[in-house]
């Protein structure tokens, strides 16, 4: 074991969609990253891009981030390659369709362990040396962390949590220096849609040229921790959706927002 010496970048679900990308904006950007995902050849593959790019080669760590031992695993990943966390990118989570009542509910529960359990517990594994080295923290949240989602309750209701969090979070660090951001993007075409049960048809799928790619929404998301914004919510479409999701009645919205899942 070596002494942490470098600073490394940490982006969990880093193995396709956005946190792929986010890797990429890092490390084009001279930051070393530590890829973090349960699948080794993804991850491989990304690693060797970006070394291929120039940049340092990414440490590749598989990890199932709800297992029990998940955080000293990768802590251990890092103190043997003498890496110390700067920044931590807490992008890792998935999403389930349906309804709560029909909906397996050890998934359900699945999906609380990584997009709320598994992000505070790497929050507060590495706030220290992100708080030594004057660091950031970006949480990838979602335009649903700002209404309620009739079929989609908990993913919704966990990405609530998540903007949450990453607000407070920033105003207790502020003084401190440290920077966190909560990203949170609209639809984006990756394997989230399949992963969550369902595929883009009717109107969504009419959209699809107006959704943002996620290499932009990963640009935006870096631009927005370098600035130092506490939200982002990438692209006018989505902007607009969150204002009009926060103005109107929710005796309106909730069954709109039912009958949308549904079509789904």
């Amino acid at each position: 074991m070596t002494e942490a010496n470098q600073s490394t970048t940490i982006v969990t679900g880093a193995s396709e969609g956005i946190g792929a990308e986010l890797a990429r904006v890092f490390a084009a950007n001279g930051r070393h990253v530590t890829l973090v995902a349960r699948r080794r050849d993804r991850l491989e593959a990304l690693a060797d891009e970006i070394a291929a790019g120039g940049a340092p080669r990414p440490l590749v760590v598989e990890l199932d981030l709800t297992a029990e031992a998940a955080l000293d695993t990768l802590g251990e990943a890092l103190a043997q390659a003498g890496l110390a966390p700067e920044i931590l990118v807490n992008n890792a989570g998935f999403g389930l369709i349906g309804r709560a009542a029909e909906l397996d509910a050890v998934e359900q529960l699945a999906m609380i362990d990584l997009n709320i359990r598994a992000l505070t517990a790497l929050t507060l594994r590495f706030l220290p040396s992100i708080i030594a080295a004057r660091g950031a923290i970006l949480n990838v949240a979602s335009v649903a962390s700002f209404i309620p989602g009739p079929g989609f309750a908990i993913y919704y209701a966990s990405k609530a949590y998540v903007r949450s969090f990453s607000e407070a979070l920033a105003e207790e660090l502020r003084p401190r220096g440290v920077r966190v951001t909560a990203l949170c993007p609209g639809p984006v075409l990756t394997g989230f849609q399949g992963r969550a049960g369902f595929a883009l048809t009717g109107g969504m799928k009419a959209m699809t040229p107006a959704l943002l790619p996620a290499e932009e929404v990963a640009r935006q998301g870096y631009e927005a921790l370098l600035r130092g914004r506490r939200v982002i919510v990438p692209g006018l479409v989505n902007k607009i959706v969150v204002l009009l999701g926060r103005a109107a009645p929710r005796a309106v919205l909730l069954p709109l927002l039912a009958r949308a899942q549904q079509a789904r």
